[in-house]
């Protein structure tokens, strides 16, 4: 039957119920190999007569080898870590479920490989009086640094600061702001932060103070939240994503876990007092090895030029939404919901019965069992049927067109239609669509509620979801300016390949110029169907692309494939020159950078696993290109907002997309934004080819896309 996760190909066709049948009737696989004119079933007799080496290949894979001659010393493996340095190895390799069966034993704070004890968190103090409140702000002045954990309460726009944890020089305090009851963070409201409680205004004057550095968590909340930051401000989640990108969550908690594991943490259900209160506490416990790290992997300038000044522009994009025609939107729904129908009817008529579209073993069971279309791919559970099967399947039977048209509208309609509908503001009627900074590893920006990222660029779906989206009342169109091609413009910069350089240096169409290298042949010759190709090739090379995968993007051979990538690496020595350094490199360092610094750690890079190995290294690959566009985009948006806001234009961006800015815009402003953005966008770095934007602009997003 093989095995997926382990790369053994098996036998088409044979699950796991066909295997065990086969092996209770023959003995061994050997057995089945030498009966196979006995077995019933004409379609599994040519299958397995088909695969007879792939089958005892398969075997030979699975079998687990006993006669390696392995040395084996019972001392080196014993465990001779006790303790706080054993806690902090199994936090720093998220070794969870050790972690959980040492704790009984460490009830007692060991002490540390240092001889100090554990750390004890200090008793909080609830500031409850102006006296009180004086006095910290006091403390505050004296130490010139203060650590805080805020926690908020509704959605943007109308979020509103609930309650804050504070810590000065070790010692933890809790506000009480004016309004909150009981433990419950539910129950916590505030009358926005200007002035109403008594207690914040006599504290307040410490974040808006230069003088007194301020460690933060999420410091968007506070643009949220209208609070004024000034000074030194230091937001650990960014430090924690620009030190580990690749990790899923950068929380107080597991920051702490990570960079001060003999930390005792309290229970998530205690009081909001002594949560909040032991957050900024661990703040205050990490924040100088963080910091300290962060210089020592040269992030420092990362933080402070690009991903912390870039927290305001998300924030005010945030705030500012984009508005959606509810109207239209219910009108669409309708209108794909009766699309979905039909396609769902004709599906059923192709298959000959009714089943559940939604469920992949039914669906396996009709294409590969009733239908007889070829097996490409087994899971553990029956018949693949990801995008990438029924992609391969295109060209075998009509169904298959009409279950990705399906799956595509299904999907379409219950994230957008369905979706954006629940997500509008009813204050303004607007989607307030979440910018994330610390979700990619390549230092992309992603959104979410809704994600804006994933609506399909080029297809007739895609644009009738992007019709939805409309300029606001007080503003006249949508504009969008979109980078052309700027990880190949990055490719040829960062590779000094000679005809990358010369071809977006004499604005020539680079597809065009590529294939003509590559076939040989002069650039006027070149056909639509062999600049597809090259096209093909540019961008697969950016993303770290096989011969395998070009030929599924190709519709070829495998063989072709690898002759298209050989001649293209033959043609473009600068960039094979560059690809083979920058792996190299990464096998050396363990990471890769951006030209910016971003570093990304591939610890697999010299893994033995050969799998792991070759992914670890299309990462190496593609990392530096494509962390380095999203770095030059995210300079760019910095720019352009702060020129926007200069000249005191109306117009205000509302989305970034991959490579695109939406804007909402007046159109006496026209031309100066055009001439903002062409600034902003086109100079945000000095390259060896030059950057450029194409700007559109329509009465909703799908005209100015």
């Amino acid at each position: 039957m093989g095995d997926t996760s382990d790369n053994i190909p098996g036998v088409p066709g044979v699950g796991p119920k066909t295997a065990i049948k086969l092996l209770a009737a023959y003995g061994s696989l050997e057995e089945v190999l030498l009966h196979v004119e006995e077995i019933a079933g004409k379609k599994l007799q040519e299958n397995i007569r088909d695969n007879q080496q792939q089958a005892v290949l398969s075997k030979k894979l699975a079998t687990i080898r006993t006669d390696v001659p392995v040395e084996f010393d019972a001392e080196k493996f014993k465990l001779n870590q006790v303790g706080e340095p054993l806690v902090r190895f199994y936090t720093r390799y998220n070794i969870r479920s050790m972690l959980r069966a040492i704790k009984p034993f460490l009830a007692d704070a060991e002490l540390s490989d240092t001889g100090e004890a554990a750390i004890e968190v200090p008793k909080c103090q609830v500031i409850s009086s102006i006296e009180e409140a004086e006095s910290f702000v006091e403390q505050c002045h004296k130490a010139g640094k203060i650590y805080v954990s805020a926690f908020f309460d509704g959605l943007v726009p109308q979020l509103q600061l609930a309650g804050m944890g504070l810590c000065v020089d070790g010692r933890p305090y809790y506000i009480e702001m004016a309004g909150t009851e009981s433990k419950e963070c539910d129950s916590l409201f505030f009358e926005e932060v200007k002035g109403d409680n008594q207690l914040w205004e006599a504290v307040k004057g410490v974040f808006s103070d230069e003088k007194i550095e301020k460690y933060v968590h999420n410091v968007k909340n506070y643009y949220h939240c209208g609070i004024s930051l000034n000074g030194k401000i230091y937001d650990m989640e960014l430090v924690g994503y620009l030190l580990n990108p690749v990790s899923s969550k950068y929380d107080i908690r597991e920051l702490a876990a990570l960079y001060k594991p003999d930390l005792p943490a309290p229970e998530k259900a205690a009081a909001s007092s002594e949560l909040y209160s032991w957050e900024a506490f661990a703040l205050w416990g990490i924040c100088d090895e963080m910091l300290l790290r962060l210089n020592e992997k040269k992030l420092s300038s990362l933080y402070a030029d690009m991903e912390l000044p870039l927290v305001e522009v998300l924030a005010d994009m945030e705030r500012n939404g984009i508005y959606v025609n509810r109207q239209r939107l219910q009108q669409q729904a309708i209108k794909v919901g009766s699309t979905i129908a039909v396609l769902e009817k004709e599906i059923y008529e192709l298959a000959g019965q009714s089943f559940n579209l939604n469920s992949p073993k039914q669906l396996g069971e009709v294409l590969f069992e009733k239908l007889g279309l070829p097996v490409i791919k087994k899971t553990k559970t029956g018949y693949s049927t990801n995008a990438e099967v029924l992609d391969q399947l295109r060209d075998a039977h009509p169904i298959v067109e009409k279950i990705l048209s399906y799956r595509l509208w299904t999907k379409l309609k219950s994230t957008y239609l369905d979706g954006i509908s629940h997500l509008i503001n009813s204050t303004t009627d607007r989607v307030h669509t979440s910018f994330n900074q610390t979700v990619t590893a390549t230092g992309r920006l992603s959104s979410s509620d809704p994600n804006l990222q994933n609506i399909p660029v080029r297809t007739e779906e895609g644009k009738k979801i992007r019709q939805l989206f409309e300029p606001g009342e007080g503003y006249d169109y949508l504009l969008s300016a979109d980078y052309s091609q700027i990880e190949l413009r990055v490719l040829a910069d960062m590779s000094e390949d000679s005809s990358f350089i010369k071809a977006f240096r004499d604005n020539e169409d680079i597809h065009a110029r590529t294939a003509a290298e590559v076939f040989g042949i002069d650039i006027k010759d070149v056909t639509p169907e062999l600049r597809r190709s090259a096209k093909a090739v540019n961008f697969g090379i950016v993303y770290g692309i096989s011969d395998y995968g070009l030929s599924q993007d190709l519709k070829i051979s495998r063989k072709e494939a690898a002759g298209y990538i050989e001649s293209y690496f033959e043609k473009c020595r600068g960039v094979k020159a560059f690809i083979d350094k920058t792996v190299a490199d990464a096998h050396e360092n363990g990471y890769v950078q951006t030209a910016f610094g971003r570093r990304r750690e591939l610890p697999a890079i010299n893994s033995s696993n050969y799998m792991q190995r070759m992914l670890a290294e299309r990462m190496a690959m593609n990392t530096p290109i494509q962390g380095t566009a999203a770095d030059i985009i995210k300079l760019a948006m910095i720019r352009a907002y702060r020129a926007i806001k200069k000249a005191g234009l109306k117009s205000r961006i509302l989305l970034q997309v991959h490579d695109e800015l939406v804007l909402e815009v007046v159109e006496s402003e026209l031309e100066q934004v055009k001439q903002i953005l062409r600034e902003a966008m086109e100079h945000a770095v000095n390259m060896k080819v030059p950057l450029s934007i194409d700007i559109n602009l329509g009465k909703n997003w799908a005209e100015a896309k």
